[in-house]
């Protein structure tokens, strides 16, 4: 395996997909004066940089429990396939790269880059003092949508900050159902999450509520976006796609956890970006 493919596979580069689409709604709902090819290039390197900054000191932070778990024991770092010093320098030139980016998108970019990286490269610390982690990693994640919308618009509006409480949210949700397939590993070594302290079926309750409010959230955002009626027709797609999600889930069947998690998040990410394109320019 060459070594660029061993990084992408450090970083899951191809979860890519779940946070790219949001930045590009942020894009295309603040575009005033037409398309930038320009901008929409910078909010994809940004967009990249930041997310391979952040899963590669999530690698690092988390190389002693990734070891010690037999689901994660042959990640890259753990089995010596990517050196800690390759992971280190990895992870700051992606820091470089995010930053030279924003310089060039535009100024408020540039200045609220640092906040942005703040989320990214403390995320991965949260799950050893607070069950909420989900929630902080939702957060982080709905700063796709926000940058993408200040590059476009040089400004911040409450239509993105609702899409933004969508992402986080539905994130959280989801990564609620992800961490039952490591909650008895996470009890034995002392770290925290809601499968941890709410058990199988609290984790499935409140994955259900925070999927619902992330629904509510989505709907108020269309509704301020004054998109088309035609998009409500995406947010029906939306709410079956998470029915299927709930219901693939079983927490005694990792492929299903992983099914459930990528596949079915994925499709949301696409029928969203599609939902709101077509809203706002095809009604």
């Amino acid at each position: 395996m060459s070594s660029f493919k061993k990084f992408l596979n450090m970083i899951k580069f191809e979860h890519t997909i779940f946070a790219l689409p949001f930045a590009y709604i942020g894009v295309f709902m603040g575009f005033k004066h037409g398309f930038s090819l320009k901008v929409f290039i910078l909010v994809t390197i940004a967009m990249a940089s930041a997310r391979s900054a952040a899963m590669a000191l999530n690698r690092i932070v988390d190389l002693k429990y990734d070891a010690m778990n037999e689901r994660t024991k042959d990640r890259e770092l753990p089995a010596g396939k990517i050196k800690l010093g390759e992971a280190y320098a990895f992870t700051f030139l992606s820091i470089v790269v995010f930053e030279i980016t924003t310089y060039f998108i535009n100024d408020l970019a540039f200045k609220l880059s640092p906040i942005a990286l703040f989320f990214v490269l403390t995320y991965s610390y949260t799950k050893r003092f607070t069950s909420m982690c989900h929630l902080y990693l939702g957060f982080t994640d709905a700063i796709a949508p926000l940058g993408g919308y200040v590059a476009a618009s040089d400004s911040l509006s409450l239509p993105i900050w609702l899409l933004a409480g969508f992402v986080s949210f539905w994130i959280a949700g989801f990564d609620i159902l992800y961490a039952l397939q490591d909650r008895e590993f996470d009890k034995s070594v002392g770290l925290r999450s809601i499968p941890v302290s709410f058990g199988v079926k609290g984790s499935l309750f409140l994955a259900k509520l925070f999927h619902v409010v992330a629904f509510l959230f989505l709907i108020f955002s269309m509704y301020l976006f004054s998109l088309y009626p035609i998009a409500y027709i995406g947010s029906a797609i939306v709410v079956v796609l998470l029915f299927i999600e709930h219901k693939l889930v079983d927490p005694n069947d990792p492929k299903k956890i992983n099914l459930a998690f990528f596949d079915m998040n994925s499709y949301i990410s696409i029928v969203l970006l599609i939902t709101f394109l077509i809203g706002k320019y095809y009604g």
